[in-house]
């Protein structure tokens, strides 16, 4: 264990990783303030600050505008001619959309059928 309190396994390439064994009972049964107590006492884990929170960038959620537009990935994919697999990864979380990507998206999200208009 390192000092932190915290175990450190190695894997070998090709082999399966540990279970875990969480007491899930337990966890349930843990009140706020001690589950909040929990969180605090993990030193890899702080909350962050409001200066910190204040500098971070929001990302739309594709799939929940996607969602609320009623459209499948591939309508939305094809109705704002962006490539499938790139609407899928944003879902996924897999990659971030860049800075065009954002604009259009805000466009969307805020005036979609405009965006739909403009692009056809």
């Amino acid at each position: 264990m390192s000092k932190t309190g915290t175990t450190r396994v190695h894997i070998e390439p090709g082999r399966p990783a540990p279970e875990g064994h969480t007491d899930w009972e337990r966890v349930r049964a843990m009140t706020d303030e001690e589950v909040t107590a929990a969180a605090l006492s993990d030193p890899d884990a702080q909350p962050m600050t409001a200066e910190q929170l204040a500098g971070m960038r929001r990302l739309p959620d594709i799939k929940s505008l996607r969602t609320r537009l009623g459209m499948t990935q591939e309508q939305f994919a094809r109705t704002y001619r962006l490539p499938l697999g790139t609407v899928r990864d944003w879902e996924q979380g897999r990659t971030r959309p860049d800075a065009p990507a954002l604009a259009l998206l805000a466009v969307i999200d805020r005036e979609p059928e405009a965006a739909r208009r403009a692009l056809n």
